[in-house]
């Protein structure tokens, strides 16, 4: 049982405008490649998602929020860049923040529900 408990690793949020999904852990953890590696194409490659992807996602965060996340620079012959503005560290912050909590109020949810999880699950698909 304890195995099970372990296996609940998060429980996810994201955060919605209506029916629009405005932020959640996909975009926090670009977000967070983008600040460590300084482009987004290279931080696509680092979380697994393809360039297209994360320049679509970049750029509905940079038109959902009232300052823009992301800073970017076209490449050339010294490369392009990206990096988070401070608008975007904040929310990056902000939502961390907000995961935590979420995680911290609901472990005892999480030990409950793992209980009612089979020992032998199989391919878990939603």
């Amino acid at each position: 049982m304890q195995n099970k408990i372990n296996n609940i690793k998060e429980v996810s949020l994201r955060i919605n405008l209506g029916t629009r999904p405005i932020f959640g852990h996909g975009k926090a953890k670009l977000l967070e490649a983008i600040e460590k590696f300084g482009s987004i194409s290279a931080a696509a490659r680092n979380i697994n998602m393809s360039y297209r992807r994360a320049w679509l996602l970049t750029d509905s965060m940079n038109k959902n929020f009232v300052s823009p996340l992301i800073e970017s620079s076209l490449g050339g012959k010294g490369g392009g860049g990206a990096k988070l503005t401070k608008e975007g560290k904040k929310v990056l912050k902000l939502f961390r923040d907000m995961e935590l909590k979420a995680q911290n109020a609901l472990v005892k949810e999480k030990i409950n529900f793992s209980k009612l999880i089979s020992n032998n699950p199989g391919n878990i698909e939603d």
